[in-house]
């Protein structure tokens, strides 16, 4: 049996962290999310309040456009410091995936895993997506939001991980190109969509 490390990415309201969670019980590997961050932040000393300012900030279009840009005395320039965290936090998250992936089949969500492993052998990247009609019903229970306010929420967050994802890519987020399948889990749910993303993944080897 060939090893299975898995990647999934996902929009905002469409179960993908659920789906992932699953995905990895039905393989019988380990999940990594948001532990990662704070894996992250012991791993270089650096508080995990800071690093999650600056995972804030490292998500923002604007910050990127504003750091990659040249002061023109109009502004206010981002700070240095804002800028070499954000990297810091990312390298460190980076070389964090990858000795997970070196030692254990697991399912990474976000983070750029799918561009980081992509020559690690058994890895098999994911995209799940939804109509946003269906994520905007997620978002308004989950949250307990008004219609506008989950529409609000939902584009800035798949704003922050598109911009997050293109800008230490260099590729662009939910572009099928970019992954090896991509799923609309309304049409089956959670549960079968878990299913069946476990077979694509064992079919693979």
């Amino acid at each position: 049996m060939g090893r299975h490390i898995v990647t999934v990415a996902r929009q905002f309201g469409c179960g993908g962290g659920e789906i992932a969670k699953k995905l990895a019980e039905q393989l019988s590997v380990e999940y990594f999310d948001k532990e990662l961050l704070e894996k992250a932040a012991e791993a270089s000393g650096i508080s995990r309040d800071a690093f999650a300012r600056a995972d804030e900030r490292a998500a923002s279009s604007f910050l990127y456009s504003l750091a990659m840009s040249s002061y023109n005395g109009h502004i206010s320039p981002v700070g240095v410091n804002d800028v070499m965290l954000s990297d810091k936090l990312f390298i460190v998250q980076s070389d964090i995936i990858r000795k997970l992936a070196s030692e254990k089949d697991c399912v990474i969500v976000g983070r750029c895993a799918d561009d980081l492993l992509s020559s690690y052998e058994g890895l098999t990247r994911i995209f799940i997506h939804a109509p946003l009609d269906y994520r905007l019903k997620v978002v308004m229970e989950r949250h307990q939001l008004s219609e506008s306010s989950a529409r609000t929420l939902i584009r800035k967050t798949d704003k922050k991980r598109a911009s997050y994802y293109n800008f230490y890519t260099s590729k662009d987020w939910g572009s099928s190109q970019n992954y090896d399948i991509t799923i609309n889990a309304a049409v089956l749910g959670v549960d079968k969509t878990a299913a069946l993303l476990k077979d694509f993944v064992l079919a693979r080897g």
